[in-house]
């Protein structure tokens, strides 16, 4: 996450963060964020290339696709603009601000990890010069 981003969300982290989690929309961000995202984008890339609107590059595979989705719920900075412009209470955006940064470590983990897994490692070069 940019450092940026992160210094300027002004966020209020007290005793009762945890229970702020189980609130309709911190659930409705995190979900999107995990699961919307690369579900999104997979289904996007599959029609286009289904409609013949681009190809689907030979050394990659839809599982691949899948984990760079996951990527994508790493929309941090871009959700708490819309958290901002979404919620008019205080405590509202505080706990979307949250959701969206613990929302977006576990996408950016998911992502990692399965790329990690699903991405074959690249073949030395064995020439000598």
């Amino acid at each position: 996450l940019p450092l940026f981003a992160i210094a300027n969300t002004c966020i209020a982290v007290g005793d009762s963060w945890q229970s702020s989690l189980g609130q309709t929309n911190s659930l409705g961000i995190m979900i999107g964020l995990i699961i919307g995202k690369p579900l999104g984008i997979w289904f996007f890339s599959f029609i286009g290339v289904g409609m013949g609107l681009c190809a689907l590059p030979t050394d990659l595979k839809w599982k691949n696709i899948i984990g760079a989705g996951f990527l994508g719920g790493i929309g941090f900075t871009m959700s708490i603009f819309i958290a901002l412009l979404a919620f008019d209470n205080a405590d509202i955006i505080n706990n979307s601000k949250i959701a969206i940064i613990i929302a977006s470590i576990i996408a950016g983990a998911i992502g990692f990890i399965f790329l990690m897994m699903t991405l074959k490692t690249p073949i030395e070069n064995d020439e000598t010069a």
